[in-house]
């Protein structure tokens, strides 16, 4: 652990002598404040290694903070050193310590690697047995890999002389810091004032696993076998619900959600429990990189006070993609993972009958998922061939693309954490037809018109029902008909503001608060 030099030895053997200083002088000198040193733990971050919301988030709301407060937030990232990362930002790191981390009965090696960027300080824990694979997760061994990653973020604290005030970790592939920060480490020199802080980003997957490895995997001794246990098996994201100062969650209403059981994956009993330590922040977007006045991705840059270049937008897409070049022809966009809880059920229900009854719309859908869905996409195309057009892959140009070619984009969720691309479509001027759930509800409030003029910033339905959904897409294509309206609504959609500011204050209120 680096240590502060005394007086003593700075002065070669002898203490130094005082000095005088006035009451007046000391108190000019003392800083303002304290900075609030945070350490984000996660799996993934944007831009070096990420394959969704969790990325997003762990790339976004560190630099926020430290936009916001400067020097008073000391904020830094770890993360694992996974084989995508760029060959030129990995040659560009400085290693900080090497050391072998133990667990369990094995010693394996861990170089601590790091980066400064938007002034955050990213550690990157480089293991190439573990980390230099093709893909971030759905290894057989992904247990032990975050198991030496969270033991690894512990040990590298005193190695690199930085012990945070608040170690926020993020889903279940980092819930064991918290773990075996609250089981092992908090009794020793240095960790015994840090405090934590669980983000729920997706509630379904909790990190079970079997009892039998408990001691030899985990490194985690049996009288703690009560705390690791639920539902007859090893739960990670349990265990850290428990351990954890705070639990957050992305959104207020998924916060609510989670507490029941449609909503829960049966941990609202665990929940219930700790409800008073839960809270949900609504994430942010990167409103930089996500800018259509700026997005080197989109053939023409638009803004609210000027939209004409979207209409471009489209006609390049349709031009691009062998659709009509039509500026007038509505088009529907889905970008999603292609699973029935995104509501992907309800939009093959509805869309052929859409498309049927509203012959000048085109449908664009950008994705990957279950097989009959992916299927589905592409006869669809086939039988649509110049209205249709499925690109069944994760593109994130194109994705921004189609966010700005599109005039009505669909995200009929059955369970919604946050959802960002509702925020992204709104950013791009396309309106969002969402369900009521989770941070969607939380972001997007429905259209409306009365004396005092129009309201909302997109079209919401509340039960999980392909009519509801159907009935909200044509609300959204007859609106679109009156192009004026259609236009002011989608400048309202455009100024809502998404930014990462108002959360960041929410979690540094939080981080002070502990």
């Amino acid at each position: 652990m680096a240590e502060t030099k005394s007086a003593k030895a700075v002065s070669g053997g002898k203490a130094a002598p005082k000095k005088k200083t006035s009451a007046k002088k000391t108190a000019a000198a003392a800083p303002a404040c304290t900075p609030k040193k945070i350490l984000f733990v996660g799996a993934e971050v944007m831009p070096f290694a990420a394959t969704g919301g969790l990325g997003d988030v762990m790339g976004s709301l560190p630099a926020a903070l430290r936009a916001k407060y400067g020097e008073a937030a000391d904020v830094r990232v770890v993360v694992p050193l996974y084989e995508s990362v760029a060959p030129e930002i990995h040659a560009s790191m400085k290693t900080e310590a090497v050391f072998n981390v133990k667990l369990a009965w094995r010693q394996q090696y861990c170089g601590i690697l790091s980066l400064v960027k938007d002034g955050v300080t990213f550690y990157f824990v480089d293991n190439e047995y573990y980390f230099k694979r093709g893909k971030l997760y759905g290894h057989f061994d992904d247990g032990e890999r975050f198991a030496y990653f969270c033991k690894a973020v512990m040990e590298m604290l005193p190695r690199i002389g930085f012990f945070p005030d608040v170690l926020h970790a993020n889903d279940w592939q980092s819930a064991l810091s918290v773990v075996y920060l609250h089981t092992e480490y908090r009794q020793r020199m240095g960790y015994e004032n840090i405090k934590s802080v669980f983000t729920i980003h997706n509630i379904e997957y909790q990190g079970q696993y079997t009892f039998d490895i408990l001691q030899d995997v985990f490194d985690i001794s049996p009288q703690h076998t009560p705390l690791m246990a639920y539902d007859g098996c090893i739960n990670l994201m349990k265990a850290a619900i428990e351990c954890a100062d705070r639990v957050t969650t992305v959104s207020p209403t998924y916060a609510q959600e989670i507490m029941t059981p449609t909503y829960s994956h049966r941990l609202h009993f665990v929940l219930a429990r700790q409800s008073g330590k839960v809270s949900g922040i609504l994430n942010g977007i990167d409103t930089t990189y996500y800018d259509p006045a700026s997005d080197k991705d989109i053939p023409v840059h638009f803004t609210a006070d000027d939209p004409t270049g979207k209409a471009a937008c489209k006609l390049a897409f349709q031009r691009e993609y062998a659709l009509p070049e039509d500026a007038d022809a509505p088009m529907i966009a889905v970008i999603s993972r292609l699973a029935a809880h995104k509501g992907i059920d309800l939009i093959v229900r509805v869309l052929r009958h859409v498309l049927d009854t509203h012959p000048k719309a085109q449908f664009v859908v950008l994705g990957t998922g279950e097989g009959e869905y992916e299927s589905y996409f592409y006869q669809l195309e086939k039988d649509y061939p110049d209205r249709v057009r499925s690109f069944i892959l994760y593109n994130r140009a194109l994705s921004k693309k189609i966010y700005a070619a599109a005039d009505i984009f669909l995200m009929p969720s059955k369970s919604e954490p946050c959802g960002l691309s509702q925020m992204i479509a709104c950013r791009y001027g396309t309106i969002p037809v969402v369900r009521e759930t989770g941070g969607l509800y939380d972001s997007i409030k429905p259209y409306f018109e009365n004396e005092e003029g129009m309201h909302g910033n997109g079209f919401t339905f509340a039960n999980y029902s392909p009519d509801e959904l159907e009935e909200r897409v044509r609300a959204a294509l007859s609106l679109y008909g009156d192009r004026g309206r259609f236009a002011e609504l989608r400048r309202r959609a455009m100024v809502t503001d998404f930014s990462w500011d108002a959360s960041a204050a929410k979690y540094m209120e939080m981080y002070k608060g502990m």
